[in-house]
């Protein structure tokens, strides 16, 4: 895949940041007369869009103290073979079901996560999509619409400008790449302390520790209805535990020892993936995931934006301007995020379903 500009597939969903990026290490482990041919198979497994071109120079300046800030988006479409997985018709459009800002500290041993409601109600900025078509500014709008509006760049764009940081890269995984990827690593152990029973989302565990499949996993990710206050903000505390659960996993595995399972898992992750362009090849994802490798899940500071519930409407969340500003003034420093910013943040209620230990 090109560096240039390709514009994404719609429906591109990344969730698993770390695992995705990380197993395209692999490829270095195979060696021999093989590895070019391999090396290129993988590479034109990456999709990527050039997110810099798109927006011009009007963005917040990119940080000099060796820090990293990383959009990671999902999104809910329900065309392709991600109708398949997902709950519901949309007509094939496309919104950010998931967002993080994932801040990696100076030294790379460290970050930050600030996931992004989707029911967010936000101003849009003006911004242009990957064909080139402007769309105009809005008010008052979820913050998932940028998404559907424009695509990644929207989204990017919208992010930018509600915290006034400049992203550095943004990462996306699809329904079907996450389903494969968690079926690829032989599953994802997780220990939930309550039943889960989501007919949406398909999903029914009883209390205990389970390890998941693709399938169960995905319906984990997208579980609301069954948990805590059935709102968004329960099901972020479900993604949460998940990722870290998941780089928990790809720490375990051991396929560094094992070169072909080490392929398999590069070769799906790439597949999965569709990225900024400075990280659309195999040795730029590899250089990436060498960066965050020594990111263990106990150096994962979590969070939910700083909001509360909209008095007009339950299922929309307002910023909470002050706690918010304080969550982009830490990640601007590089500083830790202050734990006071949450005290009084709408919750969801759901953050002991799934043990984070």
């Amino acid at each position: 895949m090109s560096a240039e500009s390709t514009p994404s597939r719609p429906g591109k969903r990344r969730r698993g940041l770390r695992a995705a990026a990380w197993t395209a290490v692999g490829v270095v482990a195979l060696g021999g007369a093989g590895a070019g041919y391999l090396y290129v198979k993988l590479n034109g497994n990456i999709e990527s869009l050039d997110i810099d071109r798109i927006l011009g120079a009007d963005r917040p300046e990119k940080a000099d103290n060796g820090s990293e800030n990383i959009l990671v988006l999902g999104s809910d479409t329900r065309s392709g073979d991600n109708g398949k997985l997902g709950g519901g018709a949309d007509g094939g459009s496309a919104r950010s079901d998931t967002a993080m800002i994932v801040h990696v500290h100076e030294g790379r041993k460290k970050a930050s996560v600030v996931s992004l409601p989707r029911d967010t109600v936000v101003d849009r900025p003006e911004c242009t999509g990957a064909d080139g078509v402007t769309h105009p500014a809005a008010s008052g709008v979820m913050f998932n619409s940028a998404y559907a509006t424009g695509g990644a760049a929207c989204a990017v764009k919208t992010v930018e400008s509600l915290t006034g940081l400049r992203l550095d890269h943004y990462l996306e995984v699809d329904f079907t790449g996450f389903q494969k990827l968690v079926d690829e690593l032989g599953g994802v152990e997780v220990t939930t302390g309550k039943d889960i029973d989501d007919p949406d989302s398909h999903l029914r565990l009883e209390a205990g520790t389970h390890r998941l499949d693709g399938a169960q996993a995905l319906g984990l990710v997208r579980t609301r209805h069954g948990v805590g206050d059935g709102s968004d903000l329960g099901r972020i505390q479900l993604q949460q535990a998940f990722v870290k659960a998941l780089v928990r996993q790809v720490e375990e595995v051991g396929v560094l020892t094992h070169p072909k399972k080490l392929y398999d898992l590069a070769d799906t992750a790439t597949k999965a993936v569709t990225t900024d362009s400075d990280l659309g090849s195999v040795n730029s994802l590899m250089a990436f995931a060498n960066g965050l490798r020594d990111i263990t899940p106990a150096n994962m500071h979590m969070i939910t934006l700083p909001v509360r519930y909209d008095p007009a409407d339950g299922n929309r969340v307002l910023v909470r301007e002050t706690e918010a500003g304080q969550v982009w003034d830490a990640l601007r420093k590089d500083d830790p995020i202050p734990g006071s910013v949450t005290r009084n943040t709408a919750k969801g209620g759901a953050k002991d379903v799934v043990d984070t230990a």
